[in-house]
């Protein structure tokens, strides 16, 4: 259930601000010290911001950008902002806002965390004032929405005083060397050269309208039309603002080549495979019924001291369990599934999972390990399962060389949280690997309470929490024959969300056909909508294949 604001706060906070007169000016002349403050980097530069945040065109308070935030699930797409300050001096926050329950604040002051807010649809500006204390050096201002609301906007958020430490840069020149290659039929690969100056990041423009932000000096735009020609300019930016846009590329994909993940049935049901034991039923691998499409081997293991290395052993455990299960079996299990047409992919991430991919050293790790795993075990792919964050730059380089290297099949099973936008890490690594990517499982699953597509609030464990938030991704830029429902195989196997796989079937009917669904009714049908997944097969034959045998014969009977 979604939070609501506490009223208790609703009714001090007039009082609070009264008593917050304006305080004596401080003996240096006030000056704003926020960074980017309009956010007329076009970009979050200089702000910290949490998941449902980004920066838009419409509306605005001034200037050509604002902050707009959606609060999900138990997020509130808070923006914050530490600047360095002076002791025992006044200082004035303000900004402008708009939507229902917006927050500014600031904190770390020496004398007291300080905040207001206002709810309304029109622009209102929001202000503070403050003095520092004695040894105060620095202080963090916020701008946030509240639990389950609609998406809020804010602009000009300023902080007036002496201090900062960051001097503001001269707007960069436009890049050089802008060069693109097609990337198959549906992707181009971009690369240019850094002007002089400061410079943040680089806004990508196709056909005159800009597609994405990236802090490198190379971009691949994906999800494109087969045999099309596009244009392509490239701008720099930095908090003084955006360079003039480079000369432009034109670009034209190859011919349609197919879609990515080999020889799959057109509506795929993917399980997860227990590598250790946890109560559910232990199994083989070739245990493993063939209602099943995809096997995902859980989990790799982290190297220690090797950030991006990773190693796969077969669990002792579970071995133990199994009566003496062995490298060699398992081995010869793959073989076998194989055989009888399932995939085998290895898993990374998962609840407890420490691999980390966040440079291009460790993605050079990542792609090297997982290449010697595939060829030594014969797998065909990989699953990217992670949950303690996601770098979607050396992320995608990495699956990149894993699929040149004979890693056919690619799919992702984020948390909800990690799909509910496209400025979100795990939705980025998705559409910059389009043209490579099987499928995205996402988990709708331990989740509370998420935004749909329609912006309202749906609770998991319904049909309007699959369809809606499948909306998302839809409406987002993945392909419909991208996106499957990850659902917990019992009430075991997750701490909340199971819900029947019959209403499984019901969402995947109301995404394709339009028909079984709940109070949400998507705009448009996905005949494609490539099928589901569990977690996680073992857990499934605990409650003797009742996914899997509900959810599989209905995935045939699909468009």
């Amino acid at each position: 259930m979604a939070r609501t604001p506490r009223r208790l706060l609703a009714g001090v906070l007039p009082a609070a601000l009264v008593a917050l007169a304006l305080l004596p000016a401080g003996t240096a002349q006030a000056a704003n010290i926020a960074v980017n403050s309009g956010f007329e980097a076009g970009n979050t530069t200089g702000w910290s911001c949490g998941a449902g945040t980004e920066v838009v065109s419409t509306p605005v308070h001034a200037g050509s950008y604002a902050l707009a935030g959606t609060p999900a699930g138990q997020g509130t797409a808070r923006c914050s902002q530490t600047i360095t300050v002076e002791p025992d001096t006044d200082y004035r926050l303000s900004g402008w806002v708009r939507g229902s329950y917006t927050y500014l604040g600031v904190t770390g002051t020496g004398g007291g965390d300080r905040s207001t807010w206002s709810s309304g649809t029109a622009w209102s500006e929001l202000a503070i004032e403050f003095t520092t204390g004695a040894s105060a050096t620095s202080v963090t201002i916020y701008v946030h929405g509240w639990y389950g609301q609609p998406t809020y906007h804010a602009d000009d958020i300023v902080l007036d005083g002496p201090g900062g430490g960051d001097p503001d840069p001269q707007v960069p020149s436009a890049p050089d060397g802008l060069s693109g290659q097609a990337s198959g039929s549906s992707a181009a690969a971009l690369s240019w050269t850094a002007p002089g100056g400061t410079v943040t990041g680089y806004h990508v423009y196709r056909d005159g309208t800009r597609v994405a932000s990236t802090t490198t000096t190379s971009y691949t735009d994906t999800g494109l039309r087969a045999e099309t020609s596009y244009s392509y300019t490239v701008s720099a930016y930095n908090s003084a603002g955006e360079s003039p846009r480079s000369a432009a590329v034109e670009v034209t994909t190859a011919p349609d080549g197919g879609d990515p993940g080999g020889e799959l049935p057109k509506h795929v049901l993917t399980g997860y495979w227990q590598n250790f034991y946890n109560g559910a039923e232990p199994l083989r691998l070739a245990d493993v019924p063939t209602t099943y499409d995809i096997i995902a081997v859980a989990f790799v293991d982290a190297v220690p001291g090797r950030n991006g290395g990773v190693d796969f052993t077969l669990d002792s455990g579970l071995s133990e369990q199994l009566g003496g299960y062995t490298d060699a079996q398992f081995r010869a299990d793959i073989r076998t599934v194989q055989a009888r047409g399932q995939k085998v992919i290895l898993s990374v991430g998962g609840e407890k999972g420490t691999v980390w991919v966040g440079d291009s050293a460790a993605a050079d790790n990542f792609a090297t390990d997982m290449i010697g795993l595939i060829d030594e075990y014969g797998f065909d792919g990989v699953d990217i399962d992670l949950e303690n964050g996601i770098h979607p730059d050396p992320m995608s380089s990495a699956l990149r060389r894993i699929h040149a290297a004979g890693g056919e099949v690619i799919t992702m099973a984020p948390q909800t949280l990690d799909m509910q936008s496209t400025q979100n890490g795990y939705f980025q690594l998705a559409l910059s690997i389009k043209d490579i990517l099987t499928i995205v499982n996402m988990q709708y699953y331990n989740s509370g309470t998420m935004l749909g597509c329609d912006q309202q609030v749906y609770a998991q464990g319904t049909v309007n929490f699959l369809t809606a938030l499948a909306c998302i991704q839809l409406e987002g830029g993945l392909r419909p024959d991208q996106v499957g429902l990850g659902l917990p195989a019992s009430t075991r196997a997750a701490g909340g969300g199971y819900q029947s796989p019959g209403n499984v079937n019901d969402a995947l009917d109301c995404l394709s056909r339009g028909t079984n669904c709940g109070s949400f009714q998507p705009d448009a049908t996905y005949p494609a909508i490539r099928g589901a997944m569990t977690w996680s097969i073992n857990w499934d034959a605990s409650n003797g294949y009742n996914f899997a045998s509900t959810v599989a014969p209905h995935l045939d009977r699909l468009p």
